[in-house]
């Protein structure tokens, strides 16, 4: 058997949490690759909204193990809430749920660096949600990190406390942060990594292999979305690790020949959290109507995204670093309410028109180029299948299929569990 991957194709906030539930019951295992508590991943069954940080999609499903991956960092008072308010509802996660010994774990001073490093920024910040996530990759890329494994061993105190010294002294040359209470997080940490070994630490790697090799199937979940990639992405208005398909080789362990289908999320149209370029972001009223409509507020954060257009350019670009081999559009019907329909099909800088990104999106004066739809004024939410769409529904998504030239498999027609076309 393969890994298959689902990813967003955005910068996040895609609806990945949403198509996970929907495929997990194809699956045996769901897999987060990477990210932390910064990820928003929601679902909504019969009614109830759910939002997820750091547990994988599969946990509503009753056959799925759910596995934290190594790529993973984790912040034990978030995760122990997110568990215990699963728990509160009745699902069995001490039973479901194995993590990585080799994920690292966000610090109090994690978290403490990343407001003051933020705060330090002034005009120049880069939208951080402040959760402590680059900090802790950066301890874990200069081989400082604390990891899962480690609160097994003896020395765990001892390379906590070195570990916090170290970014004590780091903090003391960035502007002070007001309303930390430090002491009061850290005593709620130490409790909460004490809860936390009460769950199953295991070494992923050799899990997943081995369950690939019985003939389980494996769907790894990949949180944020491809034009936040730390390499790939908008840099450096990025997250911190690799939130594209190779994430998968190194975030669970399995080699580049044993990932299978790749299934890209996008919106219909586009948006964004924080900081950095956006080619297709609009400040009219059509922007007020998406954010409206599409409800677009950070699962995370609450910040209201900023909202745009389709891109194409950059959604060719998603397709093809993460090798996509089907996609999944959510909220077609965030769209229904528009008159006229617009999609960016090439960028115009340097006095030609390009499908291509360049290097620095904020280093050219670039003008989206559009192609316009009429809009189809229907609630198309009770659709059931692709022919119960209106006709101008059906001619967009074509239009759609032919400048991406990949198929698209699901299409979300509301935030409901059952409020998706599955496109046979």
């Amino acid at each position: 058997m393969k890994v298959d991957v689902i990813l967003g194709l955005q910068w996040g906030d895609e609806g990945k949490g949403k198509i996970v539930d929907y495929l997990s019951n194809q699956y045996d295992i769901v897999a987060r690759f990477q990210g932390g508590p910064n990820a928003g991943h929601t679902i909504i069954i019969d009614g109830k909204k759910s939002v997820l940080h750091i547990m994988p999609s599969g946990i509503f499903r009753d056959h799925i193990i759910n596995v934290i991956g190594n790529g993973v960092v984790i912040d034990p008072s978030i995760l122990i809430r997110e568990i215990r308010s699963l728990e509160d509802q009745g699902i069995d996660v001490k039973n479901k749920l194995l993590i990585s010994k080799k994920a690292h774990l966000i610090l109090p001073t994690h978290k403490w660096i990343d407001a003051a490093t933020e705060l330090s920024k002034g005009k120049f910040k880069i939208g951080s949600t402040l959760k402590g996530i680059g900090p802790s990759y950066m301890d874990k890329t200069g081989r400082n990190g604390l990891r899962v494994g480690d609160i097994e061993l003896p020395s765990f105190k001892e390379k906590y406390e070195t570990l916090k010294q170290k970014h004590l002294h780091i903090l003391q040359s960035l502007p002070k942060v007001d309303q930390f209470n430090f002491e009061e997080l850290e005593q709620s940490w130490f409790e909460n990594i004490e809860k936390l070994s009460t769950y199953a630490f295991v070494d992923t790697d050799y899990y997943i292999n081995a369950q690939l090799k019985a003939g389980k199937r494996v769907l790894a979940e990949g949180a944020q979305g491809t034009m936040l990639d730390i390499d790939h992405g908008t840099y450096p208005y990025v997250t911190s690790s690799n939130t594209i398909t190779a994430g998968v080789s190194t975030g669970l362990g399995v080699a580049p020949s044993m990932i299978g289908e790749v299934i890209g999320i996008t919106k219909a149209y586009t948006t964004r959290v924080g900081s950095g370029p956006f080619p297709t972001e609009l400040f009219d009223a059509d922007g007020d109507q998406l954010q409206k409509t599409g409800h677009e507020f950070g699962a995370t954060t609450g910040r209201p995204r900023r909202c745009g257009w389709l891109d194409i350019p950059a959604l060719k670009y998603a397709i093809m670093i993460n090798g996509v081999t089907k996609l999944a559009l959510t909220k077609l019907d965030v769209l229904s309410s528009f008159e006229e329909i617009k999609v960016a099909t090439t960028y115009h800088y340097e006095g030609k028109d390009h499908q291509e990104i360049p290097f620095d999106l904020d280093a050219f004066p670039i003008v989206p180029v559009y192609k316009t739809f009429p809009g189809w004024n229907r609630d198309i939410s009770k659709a059931n299948s692709i022919q119960a769409l209106p006709s101008l529904a059906k001619s967009y998504l074509s239009s759609l299929i032919e400048a991406l030239q990949t198929p698209i498999a699901f299409v979300s027609v509301g935030p409901g569990r059952d409020e998706l076309i599955v496109n046979k």
